[in-house]
């Protein structure tokens, strides 16, 4: 049964150890890129898994040759503390530590 749904254009990348499934004009976050970026600036995604193309199914095994998925940096930030405790009874020994993730939100330009 063929719906709008699943006509859809969409795709499936890999970015930092993670799978997406992406269309164009969707917001995600992901892990933090190497390198010097910064908000308004476009990045490629090259690893991409899967591409739908309307009836046009491709999938690459791992990866599709030539497929491009760009996005543009909206917004770069860290995420919420996570504090981490680690104690051990009648040893006096206690340590609290805190980290935040970095993160890119990025929206997704177009699908190649």
């Amino acid at each position: 049964m063929a719906t709008k749904e699943m006509a859809k254009e969409f795709a499936i990348i890999e970015t930092g150890g993670k799978q997406y499934l992406v269309a164009e004009g969707d917001t995600l976050k992901i892990e933090k890129l190497m390198g010097d970026h910064k908000v308004g600036d476009s990045v490629a995604f090259d690893n991409v898994l899967l591409a739908q193309h309307g009836e046009d199914t491709t999938i690459g095994t791992p990866y599709i040759k030539g497929a491009k998925v760009s996005a543009e940096i909206s917004k770069i930030s860290r995420a919420k503390k996570v504090v981490v405790i680690k104690y051990k009874a009648k040893s006096n020994y206690f340590k609290k530590r805190g980290h935040r993730q970095p993160f890119f939100e990025v929206k997704i330009s177009s699908i190649k």
